[in-house]
């Protein structure tokens, strides 16, 4: 029999984007090919290099400011990943007349991109029509004097406007120009003259999407450019399993009266990163016997991109010797790409977990849903994996993946400088 941890979601929220997994049953894309584990985790590898390199030599600090928000605007989130299996995506509304695209949404990306006509060198496969500029009544190229085009870290200029140039940690690339468009969040949340790239030249896994909606805290990601209209508050629910779905919502009513708050830290130089403080962990109840130096010399990231969470060495090492002794019952299984604690469940009726908790400042427990602890590699859910790994370095940053976010309302309030978290979000 196999072990069954679905949530399910009552009721709904028309406000909502709905959130699948990419390769779901609820995508919308049709894939003929999944990435097979084994190449989702090295991806998964390949983002947290990219991530450790980009803030490896920066130090973080706390800011914070007070303001309410202004408006608001959910939308369902679906299942997809670094960027073709682990990470979610939504659909989005792009130009008059809207058009609507499947796009990965991304808290450690700033730009928000799709692929447009014509595509000069390549453009991926994608289920989604090439968006079209010319079918558009209100788009328009950024001008290379315009002072949106020096806010890219990487741009160019050609006879026709600004360019723009986004490559990712597993190689992946989007090149085009920077322009202005309407976006449309939901038929009554519309953000005009919206900053986007309209990519000519793309290439990497992005596993049929039309392209990525950056959630990230530069200037140029959709939480800054539409702070006035959302009060600097978005919230997404990632869901437990592949076949279910979550929510991206932006706004104050995006939040719930039983969000938990921790701090949220920021790197002046790398401010595309939300930082928090995770200061212990529990495995059974009980907590593990690390040093509060070992999280505070690496500090912590959240992210939506990364599929698994990365911990400092001695804290890894910690947290897989408490799991494997509460654990000591069940029959071992080879290890598997990051994973080293892995169990074979076959036989097993019903099987014991021990609760895992990540414990952050400000007093904040998040209790980790089953989904958040144990990563199973089939569908037949007889082997799993512990579903964390450690860094190689004890410097090198800690990532909050997206697994261990399962099932969380998870909210980002950008004016009051914190991160939130409620249980039985999705």
């Amino acid at each position: 029999m196999g072990i069954s941890y679905y949530v399910l979601l009552e009721g709904s929220d028309e406000q909502r984007l709905n959130l699948v997994h990419q390769h779901g049953p609820c995508s919308p894309l049709h894939h003929k090919k999944n990435l097979s584990h084994k190449q989702i985790l090295i991806n998964d590898q390949s983002r947290v290099d990219w991530i450790h390199r980009q803030i490896s030599s920066s130090t973080f600090k706390q800011q914070g400011k007070l303001q309410d928000s202004l408006a608001s605007a959910t939308i369902p989130a679906r299942s997809g990943s670094s960027l073709n299996v682990g990470n979610y995506i939504v659909s989005i509304g792009i130009g008059t007349p809207r058009r609507d695209f499947s796009v990965v949404f991304d808290t450690g990306s700033d730009v928000t991109w799709i692929q447009c006509k014509p595509c000069v060198d390549y453009c991926h496969p994608q289920e989604d029509q090439l968006f079209d500029p010319l079918q558009s009544s209100t788009y328009a190229n950024i001008s290379c004097g315009s002072p949106y085009c020096s806010q890219l870290s990487s741009d160019g200029c050609s006879a026709s406007g600004c360019l723009y140039s986004v490559r990712y940690g597993d190689g992946s690339y989007t090149v085009g120009f920077f322009a202005q468009d309407t976006l449309t969040l939901t038929p009554s949340n519309v953000v005009p003259n919206f900053r986007f790239g309209c990519g000519e030249n793309n290439k990497g896994l992005f596993g049929g999407t039309a392209g990525l909606l950056g959630l990230g805290g530069d200037t140029t990601s959709l939480v800054s450019q539409a702070y006035q209209k959302f009060g600097g508050v978005f919230s997404y629910c990632i869901p437990p399993t592949i076949s279910s779905t979550g929510y991206l919502a932006f706004g104050s009513s995006s939040t719930t009266t039983n969000v938990k708050y921790t701090p949220m830290l920021t790197d002046p130089d790398t401010p595309t990163f939300y930082f928090l403080n995770l200061v212990a962990i529990s495995v059974g109840g009980q907590n593990l016997p690390i040093p509060p130096a070992v999280f505070s010399t690496a500090g912590t990231i959240i992210d939506s991109g990364t599929v698994i969470t990365r911990l400092p060495p001695d804290a890894y090492s910690a947290l897989r010797s408490a799991f494997r002794q509460k654990m000591s019952g069940y029959k071992s299984a080879p290890a598997m790409e990051l994973f080293d604690t892995c169990y074979d469940f076959t036989g097993y009726n019903n099987i014991t977990i021990p609760p895992v908790a990540l414990q952050f400042d400000g007093g904040v427990t998040v209790k980790l849903d089953l989904s958040g602890i144990l990563y199973f590699p089939s569908m037949s859910q007889s082997q799993a994996c512990l579903a964390f790994a450690g860094n190689n370095d004890s410097n090198s940053i800690a990532i909050l993946g997206n697994t261990q976010q399962r099932t969380f309302n998870v909210v980002y309030d950008i004016s009051r400088e914190v991160i939130g978290f409620s249980p039985g979000g999705c």
